[in-house]
């Protein structure tokens, strides 16, 4: 599935394009700047493929350096990137019907030629925002069986019986050697679930999901096992994407829309008392959609 041929990668330029969405980002140390999304044939379909990108000047990106497809009645989707506390650079995809995400990971990101490793499969379900670094050193990745009413068509043939929806939580406690599925949180009305784990400075774990009213969360006390029964976190939303996580200095970014109608006011919002507060606020796109 992983193509990094220039040869081939050509037919994958942006002439080839006729449209691209659900982005990703990541930035190393040394400040190279990759982003990611996925485009293929004219919507969210049979034959999407993921792309990976990068820039050294942030002016220019260029074409594709990495392609992620997979031959057959498949689409390759929701790419994401994370740099882990090794600086590895992960390119993680998943692959529909079949409900799989597979990750890639170069191992010098900042090196003038880069090396991929090999592909390998990580968890059943779809993984759409980064993983989240513990305390403990343990890595959670955030991965989700979706409600069967999304995308049915998609996924015919490639859901089982016993397995049930939710937001669920892959755990790693090699560096991304091998990967051990722990509990799931069932939050009522999600959305496209989109999850993400934050853990508190008393050790407790909150994961938050997309929701029709917002955001919803559960909550953790043994450190992912088990997840508590779902509620409205109150930081509000128009059932879109959200981005949530600890900074450096201790205090909580959360990406959200804020005071908004419909997807508009695209906001940075700052908590510096472990998320129960945030009176910080930049707008960063008032624009709507």
């Amino acid at each position: 599935m992983l193509i990094t041929d220039r040869s081939l990668l050509e037919n994958f330029d942006s002439r080839h394009r006729v449209w691209q969405g659900i982005p990703g980002i990541a930035r190393t140390k040394k400040g190279r700047t990759f982003i990611s999304f996925y485009s293929g044939e004219t919507s969210e379909t049979y034959g999407n493929y993921a792309v990976l990108l990068k820039s050294d000047t942030d002016n220019d990106f260029g074409e594709p350096i990495v392609v992620v497809k997979k031959k057959g009645k498949f689409r390759c989707f929701d790419p994401v990137l994370w740099l882990d506390p090794l600086d590895r650079l992960w390119l993680i995809w998943n692959v529909m019907p079949g409900e799989e995400v597979y990750a890639a990971i170069c191992e010098n990101p900042d090196a003038d030629e880069l090396i991929w490793g090999e592909e390998f499969y990580v968890g059943r379900g779809i993984m759409m925002n980064k993983p989240t670094m513990l305390s403990s050193g343990e890595w959670l990745f955030p991965v989700a069986i979706w409600k069967t009413d999304i995308y049915p068509n998609f996924r015919k043939g490639g859901l089982k019986d016993d397995e049930k929806a939710g937001s669920y939580v892959y755990k790693s406690a090699d560096n991304g050697k091998t990967f051990v599925c722990m509990g799931m949180a069932d939050i009522r009305k999600r959305s496209f679930d989109e999850h993400m784990v934050l853990e508190l400075t008393n050790g407790i774990l909150k994961m938050y999901v997309r929701t029709t009213y917002g955001i919803g969360v559960s909550h953790s006390y043994d450190r992912g096992k088990t997840w508590s029964a779902g509620e409205d976190s109150k930081l509000g939303g128009p059932c879109s994407r959200f981005f949530i996580r600890r900074l450096k200095s201790g205090r909580i970014l959360l990406i959200n829309h804020f005071d908004f109608e419909g997807r508009n006011n695209l906001t940075a919002l700052l908590s510096e008392d472990d998320g129960k507060t945030f009176p910080y606020s930049l707008l960063l796109d008032e624009r709507n959609d």
